[in-house]
């Protein structure tokens, strides 16, 4: 029976607790023997039937999110409706997962699109966004039935009124209502305190317009007979941690004018740190949905986008040590994974912590780092603290279930991971290994 069962970090918890569990997703435990379980599942015999590296989630650590989040809003505003942006793990499996429990999706490219149409997601409540979408991408969109088209420049509105005016196009629209319903990307001027990749609200933006352009499309929009006006889109960036943003971002939205939906985006941060003392889901949605009220028609809709806080905090990742180079003060801990299964660091410089996964928590500062060819790829910049890690020894990180599946890649020719889903104990792939038959098999024979 487990000894240690993982709770959620009170939000007054001092800066230096070291409790590694805490960051595994809920409910994870460690056995009488020290080995770490999550979903019920052994890290050992995880590694043992899929192989490392993998990225693990906790399945039912996902669907209690997902119910945080619909629930949360629906008690604090009727007309309103939860969807996943799906950039953060676009899995069939995670699409499928989000779909059964109500809530849209939110794609930003056409392979997006694909992905959560194969897991079952309904077209109608879809969001689409991008900043360069191309034709071929509207085309699909439109042909899908999407709910609704987030118009991000002058360009967009031209492309689809000239898409709507091919006589052959085919749509999955009733015939009550033709129109193709958008929102109006405003970009408000407003910049996070967050890394500069992940900051999208500020003047300057590659997203969205700024307020003077947005009112000049929301004019013409008006006037369309081909496109239906449906309200405003906003979003300021990723990973932030304090609520004062998103409240400021409402205010920008309500001065553009009143509309039937107002789509609030996403981007509250995960704890990926000890340190980290990100807002929780019911913190975030009181503010949101206050601001709501004091600035928001009482009967429009309300959207929002949750990413990075829906899935980050039920994954980790489990490598094997391949080699301990123990000269110097911080001996250095090689894995069999890297910037290949995980950009994050290189890309944001974003910490993650890490334990042994068969002997949980304390330990000595090691460097922790991959097997790809630069210096730059590391597991987590600085050190972390592990327990006479050996080679053969299991590692596992966690807080990896957002963005790291979207990036995986194949530096070196490096295999992209599997996804396995976890629950109860019981264990299931949802995305298998790579193989070198697949790193060949898009190759054409000589000319």
């Amino acid at each position: 029976m487990p000894t240690q069962t993982a709770q959620t970090a009170p939000a007054e918890a001092p800066s230096q607790d070291r409790d590694v569990l805490g960051l595994f997703p809920p409910g994870s435990s460690t056995a009488p023997d020290g080995e770490l379980l999550v979903g019920g599942c052994a890290a050992t015999e995880l590694a043992e039937v899929y192989g490392t590296p993998a990225l693990v989630v906790d399945e039912a650590a996902v669907r209690a999110r997902a119910r945080s989040y619909s629930d949360g809003l629906a008690a604090r505003w009727a007309n309103s409706r939860v969807v996943f942006a799906s950039k953060a793990f676009p899995c069939t499996a995670i699409y499928r997962l989000i779909a059964e429990e109500g809530l849209g999706a939110d794609v930003a490219s056409g392979g997006e699109l694909a992905l959560a149409l194969a897991g079952g997601a309904d077209p109608a409540d879809m969001v689409v966004h991008g900043n360069a979408k191309t034709m071929a991408e509207l085309r699909l969109a439109v042909e899908a039935g999407v709910g609704l088209i987030v118009v991000d420049d002058f360009d967009d509105i031209n492309h689809l009124e000239a898409l709507l005016s091919e006589p052959g196009l085919r749509s999955a629209r009733s015939d009550s209502d033709r129109r193709q319903g958008v929102l109006v990307r405003l970009t408000p001027d407003i910049r996070p305190d967050t890394h500069e990749a992940v900051s999208t609200g500020q003047r300057g933006s590659k997203f969205g317009m700024p307020t003077e352009q947005a009112h000049l499309a929301v004019e013409r929009l008006r006037s369309s007979a081909l496109l239906r006006l449906d309200g405003v889109h906003v979003h300021v960036g990723s990973q932030i941690l304090d609520t004062e943003p998103f409240e400021r971002a409402v205010r920008a939205a309500a001065q553009l004018g009143d509309f039937d939906v107002y789509n609030l985006g996403g981007g509250l941060g995960a704890r990926y740190t000890y340190d980290d003392r990100p807002p929780s889901v019911e913190e975030y949605l009181d503010a949101l949905v206050g601001a709501a009220r004091r600035e928001l028609p009482a009967n429009a809709g309300l959207l929002i986008e949750p990413g990075r806080s829906m899935v980050a905090e039920a994954g980790m990742t489990l490598y094997r040590v391949a080699t301990v180079k123990r000269s110097g003060d911080e001996p250095i801990v090689a894995v069999d994974g890297g910037m290949g299964d995980n950009l994050e660091v290189a890309l944001y410089g974003q910490r993650f912590e890490a334990t042994v996964a068969t002997r949980v928590g304390g330990g000595r500062p090691h460097r922790l780092v991959g097997r790809h060819c630069e210096s730059g790829d590391v597991i987590t910049p600085g050190t972390v603290l592990l327990q006479d890690p050996r080679p053969g020894d299991l590692i596992a990180v966690p807080v990896t279930g957002a963005y790291t599946y979207s990036l995986t890649n194949n530096y070196n020719g490096a295999l992209r991971p599997p996804v396995i889903f976890c629950r109860d104990g019981r264990s299931w792939p949802v995305v298998r290994r790579e193989t070198y038959a697949d790193l060949i098999g898009r190759d054409l024979p000589p000319v």
